[in-house]
């Protein structure tokens, strides 16, 4: 069963690091890049949250007594705070993300947290709340009843029973746009700015458009940044967003840096594609240690006052695999070490040690990760 498991972890490894081997096409423009025009807006907004099965805030949060006793007041209720009980009301944060060139009227995905001690937002709706931008400006207001996706259940005997995180939750479409976003656009050029911004790749992206789009236009001013001059033919009604769309889908051939990522609590290794090693001899193996204990019964003589004791006999047994050399040949990828790898049925902890040990003798010729 063992060597089943380090089997599947081998062949696991390897498809990791050798699946980009049969992919050969290229990546879209809009998959790597953001164009100027979007810029989406980070809404927040505080709310209550009411309907909870006692699983809200205690009368310690003061200020959910607060709220809930200012809210009911503009209701025209008045009520003293030292009567007011808030078990099945919440306090939380409700944000949310403004698209670009969403509409009045339309309607976005809001995520509702916790702020107070509550233990759980199950079952629970979310009063209207309005959401402003980092200006104060308010944009959309949001309600609805929240999903979690989960459950929370207590006894009153302490035990207790949980199913995912019940203290956040979302609310498909619960936040309508009431003021749209002023997007000020250029009128002669366009930015597009990479998510992971590499030379190469930039100046990839600029040859592409100048040779399907116009020569020329593009420019590659820095490692994540390109700038386009809109060519007179796009300057019409409608012309911005047919040359968006064509430049949106043209493929490229991302560049990155040869980087070997290490998770050592789960056990995870990612290898990028351009990871090479440099002549190297690797030897492996493990040692492995068995301390085996067995219960053994003395009795006492017969008719003395002696009484039976239960001993353990401990039996130590060491067993060293022999090493397993390996030899690499001068710029050998990282498919070559991943089947050599998998032949001598090294596991993932297995793994992460040799990378570390190439790392530390220079052979790995790429930049070392650890998670």
């Amino acid at each position: 069963m063992k060597k089943q498991i380090k089997k599947i972890s081998a062949i696991v490894f390897t498809m990791l690091l050798i699946g980009w081997q049969t992919v050969d096409s290229g990546v879209r423009l809009k998959d790597i890049a953001a164009f100027q025009l979007d810029n989406d807006i980070q809404l927040i907004g505080y709310g209550l949250v009411v309907g909870l099965d006692g699983t809200g805030d205690s009368k310690s949060t003061i200020f959910t007594l607060q709220t809930l006793t200012n809210m009911m007041e503009r209701m025209g209720i008045t009520l003293s705070p030292d009567k007011v009980k808030v078990k099945n009301v919440a306090a939380v944060m409700v944000t949310a993300r403004l698209p670009s060139f969403a509409q009045i009227g339309s309607k976005i995905d809001c995520t509702v947290s916790s702020l107070g001690d509550a233990s759980s937002l199950q079952g629970g709706m979310l009063l209207i709340t309005q959401l402003s931008g980092t200006d104060g400006v308010v944009y959309a207001t949001a309600q609805g009843p929240i999903s979690i996706g989960g459950f929370n259940a207590q006894t009153t005997g302490g035990d207790k029973l949980t199913e995912n995180y019940a203290l956040v939750g979302r609310i498909p479409g619960g936040a309508m746009i009431e003021k749209e976003q002023l997007v000020e656009a250029n009128p002669e050029f366009l930015s597009i700015n990479l998510f992971n911004p590499d030379f190469t790749t930039c100046k990839r992206a600029a040859d592409k458009i100048n040779a399907v789009i116009e020569p020329g236009v593009a420019v590659a001013r820095n490692e994540g940044n390109l700038t386009v001059r809109i060519p007179s033919g796009f300057r019409t009604p409608g012309g911005m967003v047919n040359l968006i769309s064509r430049m949106e889908s043209l493929e490229i051939h991302p560049d990155a840096v040869a980087r070997v990522v290490i998770n050592e609590k789960t056990g995870t290794i990612v290898a990028g594609e351009y990871v090479t090693l440099s002549a190297v001899a690797l030897a492996h193996g493990n040692l492995k240690i068995e301390i085996k204990a067995e219960p053994q019964v003395s009795q006492p003589e017969p008719f003395s006052r002696g009484r039976t004791v239960l001993t353990r006999d401990s039996e130590i047994v060491v067993e060293a695999e022999e090493a397993r050399i390996i030899k690499f040949e001068e710029k050998a990828n990282i498919g070559d070490l991943a089947e050599a790898l998998n032949e001598i049925g090294a596991t993932p902890r297995d793994i992460i040690a040799i990378f570390q040990a190439l790392k530390l003798a220079g052979a790995l010729r790429a930049e070392l990760v650890i998670m």
